[in-house]
Parts: structure tokens; C-alpha cells; sequence
């Protein structure tokens, strides 16, 4: 049931500032909870991106939740026992204060993570968190039944909402974590928490002591059948596919340069930025504009993001995947906007959005990694959203035939070229420049949504085929920490005759090769080359490691097992079961065949492994754990190296591989050398020679004992030189790290 004012309006401010202040307070702890509690995480499953959006996929089931609760107190129960039974609810979430992780959490190390993942959130945040997510609605609801001027259309307080949002998902990275550390963090949320429902108490007794006479209204009576099927529907997919594009984008970029919260976050902003702006007076103006731009925007994203992506840099190639995302949910919120009910249906309307945005998360995380071997949801989703256009909706005559045939056309023409021509990629040039001529003109189908989507994913499709079959891909295969890919490629040697070889990559990254001729098949290649740290390193070792015990934290394609010798014992530990899988299989890398015999190979997080390991095991520790392109953070804090030398024999040394495009490493390895009182050498490798898949990379050694780095400090094999201090960061702990304070 819900209840109708007849009674004077009530003009005050105070009622306003108090409603949409408990709306702001309520969503700022939801965002500052959601990276804080995936930072607390990461460090359990190895810093994947996947951690992102399961916790994603948590928050939005816990969203609809919160507002089926509050749809169904609004609906069935009066005001004062809407009261009753919120307080209840309050009350038994205070059992899960302070945050905490349960007791002897450890993750699945021979499957998915998934299930587990969303079993230690419920068990940890669910229930304050349901609490903070029913506020939204139910807050809204009671403002309609206070008699206020404004409480026939409370939907502003959503821009309220949401602005707290996003205040709090931009704090967190620039103010919360750089000043405050995660065991404060949890403190300070807490004390919100407390204060977010003193607040909830004082809207429940403006509420309570209303003196305003109400009409209880049967909500399952024919006014909210009043509400087509096809309303629903269509408010259900304008929260879906923004939901689900944004879980796309996040994966896709976050793959490419690091695996941290700041990436994560900026997705995630401009989706809240979205709600603030179409659900402010301004929707009316801003909505055309961008229904008129996305075009135009999407002009140069497909030609450069999908059909020729090499002839950008990397910030303007995800300038433009964040520009038309933004604009793709603009477009959607703002049409979900533009169609919202009475507040009658406010919070049937809600908990379809939020309905919505829970299925899309659910898609990215339970089924599309099962039916894609590709991020392959994200170019769907850019496409479903130019369905949703407003346009030309013709029905199913002549007019939607019509704007079916050209999509259907080039995906034909694009079947056959591919069946007809057997070396196609001598066509390359061809093809693109064709496909970005087509792409010109889908500007012209703007105004009819079928014709403009589908000719548009056909361009996508066509354009990513292209180029899996220009990247000669052997094998890809698609897993909670990633994307997989092992590709085959050709290089010329002083004969000018063409040699294959293999890559691995993870997402954009490469992360190991191999040479197929016998003669070459044990050489290491890339970042662990002979000529570089690694072969220098093994070399200046060679007449005393014979008996050591070694740990490679790492796998990718196994090349360091080159360097094993008979009579050493190496223990390769690595979180990943498919990076397992690829890098056993002759077919794509022999290193683990060809040159180790007795390896042990460990599943898991290394630094859990780690720590079950007996103290002063290893005579070489090698830190070559990579999630794409960065080092996961957990495991380069100071608790983290306290870990790795405890495991070391007090002469053993501790190899770190930093080579990364984005973020300067060495910084937080230096201060961890001058805290911990370690000695430490670096080399910033660059090839002097033009010598085949042998590459610039960088390397840290540091040990306990400055004696035990001599051979590398006197080697003339290398420029190895003494780590640099920096001045101007904080040592990062399993407490405190901050991205920021290390970009390039």
C-alpha cells in the first residue's frame, strides 16, 4: 500500500536539506565501500580484474535487493510500520560492525573464484550494505507522503543521490587513500554507518509525527496494472545494457594497465555522472544534444578503437572508449529518465532499474565468460545500446525490413570474401579503409536505431575477425584472472628465410615467446633473454647455484625454466590453472618440457603459497607475477617482502621484475630496501644489439646480505647500479597503497 497527502504543503528547506542529505550520506558509504572492500580483496586472488566486477555484481544484487525490500514495505505496510520494521532491519545489521573479513578466509585455488568471491562479501557487508542500498527508494517514498511542495516529484533527490556517489568514488582515490589506511578506512565507514542511520531515524520521525490525513492506495489494484508490459521492458533494457557496458569497459581497459581501483573507478564515474545529469532539471536540454552527438562520436571510436586501433596512443585510444561509453549511457539514462512514472509507480520504477542493472552485471560475470573465449559482451553492448536510440521505430513491415538488409548484406559479403580468398590479409589496407568508408556512412542511418546498431556491430564484428585473423591467434581461451591468447608470428633471420615462433599474451600484454627450431626451442626469450638481467644474473651465479632451491612467482610461458640446472629444485607457483595449461602443452611452449625435470608447480596466490613454505627455503626468489601489464599491489608491499625474506636463506636473493609502461615500481622498492635495511641493485636493460625477441625490461635483486649481490655489483655482463631514494611517497603496506604516487 501507499499512502496519498491531503494536507497543506510544507515549503520548508530544512525537510529538503535533511532528505537529500541522507540520501547523499547513504550513497557516499555505498561507493567508498565498494573500492575499499575490493582493495581489502585483491590481495586473496591475485589482483585480477575480475575482483572488480564480482564485487560489482554483489553490490548490484544487494541493490536490488535493498529495493525490492523497500518497493515491498512501501506497498504492503503503513507508515508507522514501515518504521517499525526498518528500524528491526538497521538494528541487525550493527552485527556486522566493524568491517572485518570472516575469520580463515582463503580462496579456491583449482576453480573459479566467483561463487566464493560473493559468499565472503555477503558474510562481511551484506548487511549494512542492504541497509545503505534501501535508503535510495524508500527515503524517496517517504518524502512523497510528507507534504512538501516538492513531493509530487521527489526524483531530484536521485541527483542527490548520486552526486554523493560520485564525490565518494572520486575521493577515494585522491584523498581517502593516499591520507588514510584501510584498517582507518573501515573505522571511519563505520562511524558514517552510524551516522547515515541517525539520519534514517530523523526522516522516519518527520515522517512518524506527520499530522497529514492519507488515503491508503492498494498498489496491486488496477493503478499500477495501468503500467504495460512494454514500459517495464523498456525501462528493464536501458538499465541492463549501461550496466553491463559498463562491467565491458572496465574489464577491457582495466586489463591493459593495471589492476587497481583507480581504473576501475573512472567507468564507474562517468556512469554516475550520467544519473546526476539526466535526472536533474537539465534532462530536458542535455538529452537531445546528446542523442544528436553520439554520432558523431562514434565516428572515430569505431574506426580507431575496432577497425585500425595501432595509429592511436594508448590515453587517446581510451579517451575514446570512456567519450563513447559515456555518451552510449547518457543516451539510455537519459531516455529512462525521460519515460519515469508517477511517483505512484516511484518505487515499482526503481526496482525494475535496479532489476535492470543487476542482470547486466550477472550476464558479465556468470555468462559471458562461459560463452565468450573474448571480452566479446563489450562490442555487444556498444551495439544494443544504438538499438535503444530513440528514432524512427518503425514496426515490423516494409521500413524494418528495410533497415535489416544492410547489415545482413556486408556480414555476407564479409562471409564470402573470407571462404573465397586464401591469403586475405594481403587485402588488409583494402579492407580498412572500406570498413571506415562504411562506418562514414552509418552517420547517415543516425535517425533509424535498427539500421544504425546492426550495420554498426557488423563493422565492429567484421573488424575484430580481421584482426584475429591478422594476430594468427592458435588458441584463446578466457578465465577469471583474464583473457589467454597464444599467437603465432614470423620473424627473418640473416638468411632472409621466415622462422615461426610463439607469443603469449595476457589481454595486450605479452608475457612470454618461443622459437620453434630446435636449436633455439631453450632459449629464453623477451624479458628474461641471456643478454639481459635474468641471463646475467644465472651467468654471475653459475659456479655456486648448483645446489640452490629456487621459487618463480609467475609462470607466463615458462621460459625462466631454461635456466634450471640437474641438480637444483624449483617451485613455480602460479594463480592462474589456464596460464598452467598453456604453458604444459607442447603445442604451444616445450620450456617446461625441455629444460626442467623437477619442477614443482603450486596453484594459488603466491603470496598465500608463500607463506606456507618452511622459513629460509629458497636460495633465489624470482617475483615475476603480472596481471597485463602491473605488478598486483598486495604483492609489493613491506609485509609482502618481510614474507619473501623470511623464506630466504639469510645469503638467498630476491628477484623483482618491474618492467611496466605506466607505473615507476622502483619507487616502492626503494623505500622498502631503506626500511628494511636491504641491499639492492637495478637495471633498466635495453638491448645494445638488434637481437631477435630479446627486449628492453627491468629488474631489481635485493638481498639481506650486501655480500651476496657482489657478482652482479662487480659484473661487467650488465649495468647493474644502486637503487636511487626517493623522497616524495609513502612505503606502501598491506595497510596503505597509493597508485597515484607512482604514475609515469
Amino acid at each position: 500500500m501507499s499512502y496519498t497527502p491531503e494536507a497543506k504543503t510544507n515549503q520548508s528547506l530544512s525537510l529538503t536539506i535533511l532528505f537529500a542529505g541522507t540520501l547523499f550520506i547513504s550513497a557516499s558509504l555505498m561507493f567508498v565501500l565498494q573500492p575499499l572492500f575490493g582493495k581489502i580483496l585483491l590481495p586473496l586472488l591475485g589482483g585480477s580484474p575480475a575482483v572488480w566486477n564480482t564485487c560489482m555484481v554483489f553490490y548490484q544484487i544487494i541493490l536490488f535487493l535493498g529495493y525490492l525490500y523497500a518497493h515491498t514495505i512501501s506497498t504492503h505496510f503503513g507508515q508507522h510500520r514501515q518504521i517499525q520494521i526498518h528500524a528491526a532491519v538497521i538494528i541487525l545489521s550493527f552485527l556486522a560492525l566493524p568491517l572485518a573479513l570472516p575469520d580463515n578466509t582463503t580462496p579456491p585455488t583449482d576453480g573459479n573464484p566467483t561463487f566464493w568471491l560473493l559468499w565472503t562479501l555477503l558474510l562481511a557487508i551484506g548487511l549494512p550494505f542492504f541497509v545503505v542500498s534501501t535508503t535510495a527508494p524508500l527515503v524517496q517514498k517517504w518524502f512523497t507522503n510528507i507534504g512538501h511542495k516538492t513531493s509530487h516529484d521527489p526524483y531530484y533527490l536521485y541527483a542527490a543521490s548520486n552526486t554523493g556517489s560520485l564525490i565518494a568514488l572520486l575521493s577515494y582515490p585522491f584523498l581517502l587513500e593516499p591520507a588514510i589506511g584501510l584498517a582507518h578506512q573501515k573505522t571511519y565507514w563505520s562511524l558514517g554507518y552510524l551516522i547515515l542511520c541517525l539520519l534514517i531515524s530523523s526522516c522516519a520521525f518527520i515522517l512518524w509525527k506527520t499530522n497529514q490525513k492519507n488515503i491508503i492506495i492498494d498498489d496491486y489494484s488496477p493503478a499500477e496494472n495501468n503500467l504495460s508490459v512494454l514500459s517495464k521492458l523498456h525501462w528493464l533494457a536501458l538499465a541492463f545494457v549501461p550496466s553491463s557496458l559498463l562491467l565491458g569497459l572496465t574489464n577491457f581497459i582495466s586489463t591493459d594497465i593495471a589492476s587497481v581501483p583507480l581504473l576501475w573507478i573512472i567507468p564507474l564515474t562517468l556512469y554516475l555522472l550520467s544519473f546526476i545529469i539526466v535526472f536533474s532539471k537539465w534532462n530536458d536540454k542535455t538529452h537531445p544534444i546528446m542523442v544528436k552527438l553520439q554520432p558523431l562520436v562514434l565516428l572515430p571510436f569505431i574506426a580507431y578503437a575496432f577497425i585500425n586501433p595501432a595509429d592511436l596512443p594508448y590515453w587517446a585510444y581510451l579517451i575514446l572508449h570512456l567519450l563513447a561509453f559515456f555518451f552510449a549511457v547518457m543516451v539510455c539514462h537519459g531516455e529512462l529518465a525521460k519515460n519515469r512514472p508517477h511517483t505512484q509507480y516511484l518505487t515499482t520504477f526503481y526496482l525494475i532499474m535496479s532489476f535492470g542493472g543487476m542482470l547486466g552485471g550477472m550476464f558479465n560475470t556468470f555468462v559471458a565468460p562461459f560463452i565468450f573465449n573474448g571480452i566479446y559482451e563489450y562490442p555487444i553492448m556498444i551495439v544494443a545500446a544504438l538499438l535503444l536510440r530513440p528514432g524512427q521505430n518503425n514496426p515490423f513491415t516494409k521500413g524494418l525490413l528495410l533497415q535489416i538488409i544492410a547489415p545482413i548484406v556486408l556480414i555476407s559479403i564479409g562471409v564470402i570474401v573470407y571462404k573465397n580468398i586464401d591469403d586475405l590479409l594481403q587485402y588488409f589496407d583494402v579492407i580498412v579503409i572500406s570498413l571506415i568508408a562504411l562506418t562514414i556512412c552509418t552517420y547517415f542511418l543516425r535517425a533509424k536505431p535498427v539500421a544504425f546498431a546492426l550495420l554498426t556491430g557488423a563493422i565492429i564484428f567484421l573488424s575484430l575477425g580481421l584482426h584475429g585473423l591478422s594476430s594468427n591467434t592458435l588458441y584463446q581461451e578466457r578465465s577469471f584472472f583474464g583473457v589467454l591468447a597464444v599467437r603465432e608470428s614470423v620473424l627473418t633471420s640473416e638468411q632472409n628465410t621466415p622462422e615461426k615462433y610463439h607469443e603469449l599474451f595476457h589481454g595486450t600484454t605479452k608475457h612470454g615467446a618461443q622459437r620453434l627450431p630446435a636449436n633455439f626451442a631453450t632459449t629464453p626469450l623477451t624479458y628474461y633473454s641471456r643478454p639481459g638481467p635474468m641471463g646475467q644474473l644465472f651467468k654471475e651465479y653459475d659456479n655456486t647455484d648448483k645446489n640452490w632451491t629456487i621459487g618463480i612467482v609467475g609462470l607466463g610461458a615458462g621460459a625462466l625454466a631454461c635456466y634450471a640446472k640437474d641438480q637444483q629444485n624449483w617451485t613455480l607457483y602460479e594463480i592462474d590453472p589456464l596460464v598452467v595449461d598453456i604453458a604444459s602443452n607442447p603445442e604451444y611452449f616445450s620450456y617446461l618440457k625441455l629444460c626442467v625435470n623437477n619442477a614443482t608447480i603450486r596453484l594459488g596466490d603466491a603470496r598465500l603459497s608463500l607463506e606456507k613454505e618452511p622459513d629460509d627455503k629458497f636460495d633465489l626468489l624470482v617475483m615475476d607475477a603480472f596481471s597485463s601489464d602491473s605488478v598486483p599491489t598486495h604483492l609489493l608491499t613491506q609485509e609482502a617482502l618481510e614474507i619473501y625474506f623470511k623464506k630466504l636463506k639469510p645469503n638467498g636473493l630476491l628477484a623483482f621484475h618491474i618492467t611496466n609502461r605506466h607505473l615507476s615500481l622502483k619507487k616502492v622498492l626503494s623505500l622498502h630496501a631503506e626500511h628494511l635495511h636491504l641491499s639492492a641493485l637495478i637495471q633498466e636493460f635495453k638491448p645494445q644489439q638488434d637481437i631477435p625477441l630479446v627486449i628492453a625490461t627491468d629488474w631489481v635483486v635485493l638481498a639481506k646480505n650486501p655480500e651476496a649481490l657482489a657478482p652482479l655489483n662487480l659484473s661487467r655482463l650488465g649495468n647493474w647500479q644502486k637503487m636511487p631514494l626517493y623522497f616524495d611517497m609513502k612505503t606502501w603496506t598491506d595497510d596503505f597503497t597509493n597508485i597515484i604516487s607512482i604514475w609515469k
